[in-house]
């Protein structure tokens, strides 16, 4: 892990190909018109108000294109900015700072822009137990940087792909022939250490779940009544999830179920 908490050495491979996917066998504009010894000084300024997340991956793209970048960041991962703030200011080789700007952008912009909503969610249901949780709808190379981006915006990662945890959804439960058939299936297969989560629709397959004791119960596209009613009959044996048709408008009156 560096400094930003983000590890490099899984990152790597992800940046080094966007790299390679916009620079290709050379930035012929810039390496035309810029001597190979000239030298700039560049900076961020935050162009709205959000929360910041990326910094340790432009850092590490611009260092990437020349070792004597120097990279200096006034705020950190994580932090509140408004339209104005200084967030970064870069130097050393002008042909670095140029061939790396977009790319950095691209990814600072997207972090920052998922750690602000994540922000805006949380902040939604600050007076609540309640906690926003991040999904697999992540864009495919990027998903560890965008949920890195969700923590950084004080969310909570769920399960980083299919392989760390078990749930169990509407075409498994068809196959297994129930949610108690299917959990008990599941758990002849896979480690106790290992979470067990089931999809719900309907209050009938809640109370399966609850029988089967599963570790979260989600709550699947139901209108709020019947997310309340659901949390009651839970009432604590399982943690509850509720998915689908969530809006930012929307986040508190499901949080006060």
């Amino acid at each position: 892990m560096n400094k930003s908490g983000l590890n490099f050495a899984v990152l790597k491979p992800i940046i080094d190909y966007a790299l390679k996917e916009d620079i290709g066998s050379g930035d012929i504009t810039t390496n035309s018109l810029i001597a190979n010894d000239l030298k700039s000084c560049a900076t961020m300024v935050a162009k709205s108000t959000g929360v910041i997340a990326g910094l340790g991956v432009a850092e590490y793209i611009f260092q990437t294109l020349s070792s004597d970048i120097i990279f200096k960041a006034f705020v950190n991962d994580g932090d509140h900015v408004v339209k104005g703030d200084l967030i970064l200011e870069v130097s050393g080789s002008y042909r670095a700072l140029l061939t790396g700007e977009r790319l950095a952008l691209n990814f600072l912009q997207r972090m920052s822009g998922i750690a602000t909503m994540t922000a805006n969610c949380v902040s939604a249901v600050a007076e609540y137990k309640t906690k926003i949780l991040d999904t697999r709808k992540t864009v495919p190379g990027l998903r560890l940087l965008d949920k890195y981006a969700v923590m950084i915006g004080g969310g909570k990662n769920h399960r980083i792909g299919l392989y760390d945890m078990v749930l169990i959804k509407d075409n498994h439960i068809k196959v297994a022939g129930g949610i108690a058939e299917a959990v008990a299936q599941i758990r002849k297969n896979v480690s106790d250490a290992i979470k067990i989560e089931v999809e719900t629709t309907t209050i009938q397959e809640v109370k399966e779940a609850l029988a089967a004791l599963v570790d979260i119960i989600m709550l699947d596209n139901m209108n709020t009544a019947e997310m309340a009613e659901s949390v009651k009959l839970i009432s604590g044996h399982a943690k509850v999830e509720a998915s689908g048709n969530m809006t930012l408008e929307r986040l508190k009156e499901v949080a006060a179920t």
